[in-house]
């Protein structure tokens, strides 16, 4: 098989990839190791950027999302015992963000790709690149006991933290940043209607919690927790119990439980690896970059790094120019490091750490009573949390 562009992984980052280089005629084929089902179980957060609903807008895959999506303008911050209100839109100049699930979002782009009559390889097994310091970029997979070869002008791995695309650079051809949170987030999802038609997140003496939805008819909580709890030690309603100890009397009041559709324990971390091309392969998502889910920039990175990278492919075979993909690195992680910040940021404020001791307690009140009753605090979390321009 031959192909321009070999997409390594059919996650939200591979599948906009793919449909962004459709748009502009360049042809692409996607391997994915996991069966369509398995992708789509992958439950994940929701929160989208403007900048990223517009990229789907350009594709004209809105339909569903501007259908059920959720535009929340502000979220709240809920400290001390008391609901602070933060007006998103209005801090940032009219930026919205728009709730509207991951897996979602890979549905939509999984039914386009289908619909144009794309190429996507799942269960394609021992996948393996070759030659993309050289001229003739070969990637091989097995699918049904048979090995197949795609020679490509490129590579782009979107294959996530643990894919094999970044495992393929040579150790000493890859600078990697990290910081392992001593904390997880319990997360359970459930059809209960949201306790808050906007986020609300908390600083408790308990630890973290946020308030979150797809729908209005499905919420989705978590819980600051150690990063040795099980899951199996966590009943609904201990999970419900902790969650409400942690609201505000009249969040508490209101919260609607319900049994659990799904209930999972995720660590945080922030990593970022440099660079993120390598010849003629490109990472791009969570294949080069993990942050904690506290700022909600996961899906939006992966987003931003794509609108780069095709961008970068589009010059390349249109103008003739390799100014983009040269760039495409140094551009990419000017954003991705913002990112990364703002959420270690969101991160280090709003949860309890081992070692918090009451010096570390009264600046994290200082610096939450700061973002609420500062404009230019307030505008600064604003302009990071709608999505800094592309």
């Amino acid at each position: 098989m031959r192909t321009k562009v070999a997409i390594i992984g059919a996650g939200p980052a591979g599948m906009l990839l793919g449909q962004l280089l459709h748009a502009y005629g360049i042809d692409n084929v996607i391997l994915e190791r996991k069966d369509r089902d398995y992708v789509l179980a992958r439950i994940r957060a929701g929160v989208l950027e403007q900048g990223t609903v517009g990229l789907l807008e350009k594709l004209g895959i809105t339909e569903r999302l501007h259908h059920e999506g959720l535009i929340h303008d502000g979220i709240e911050l809920l400290f001390g015992g008391v609901r602070h209100r933060l007006d998103l839109k209005h801090a940032s100049g009219g930026k919205v963000v728009t709730v509207y699930g991951q897996t979602e979002v890979t549905r939509d782009l999984m039914d386009a790709r289908v619909k144009a009559g794309l190429t996507t390889v799942y269960d394609a097994d021992q996948v393996s690149l070759h030659d993309f310091y050289g001229s003739s970029p070969r990637v091989r997979y097995v699918k049904d006991g048979v090995s197949h070869e795609i020679a490509c002008d490129f590579i782009a791995g979107c294959d996530g933290f643990h894919g094999v695309s970044r495992q393929s650079v040579p150790a000493d051809a890859v600078k990697t940043f990290e910081r392992v949170y001593p904390f997880g987030w319990l997360g359970l999802l459930s059809d209960t209607p949201p306790v808050s038609p906007e986020l609300i997140y908390t600083n408790h003496e308990r630890g973290f919690a946020l308030c979150s939805m797809r729908s209005p008819t499905r919420s989705r909580y978590y819980v600051q927790c150690a990063l040795d709890e099980k899951v199996e030690n966590w009943s609904d309603d201990r999970f419900w119990d902790e969650l409400r100890s942690r609201l505000d009397p009249e969040a508490a009041e209101a919260l609607v439980t319900g049994p659990s559709i799904e209930k999972s324990i995720a660590p945080l971390r922030s990593f970022v690896a440099e660079p993120m091309r390598f010849g003629k392969l490109f990472l791009a998502g969570d294949a080069a970059h993990i942050v904690p889910p506290t700022g909600a920039k996961g899906l939006n990175l992966a987003a931003s790094d794509v609108h780069y990278l095709s961008q970068a492919l589009r010059e390349f075979y249109d103008e003739k120019s390799s100014a983009g993909i040269d760039g495409y690195s140094a551009r990419a992680l000017m954003r991705v490091w913002k990112a990364v910040r703002f959420s270690w940021w969101m991160t280090s404020m709003m949860h309890r750490f081992p070692d918090n001791d009451g010096f570390a307690t009264k600046l994290q009140q200082a610096e939450l009573d700061y973002v609420v009753h500062s404009k230019a605090a307030t505008s600064a979390l604003a302009e990071n949390y709608v999505g800094l321009p592309y």
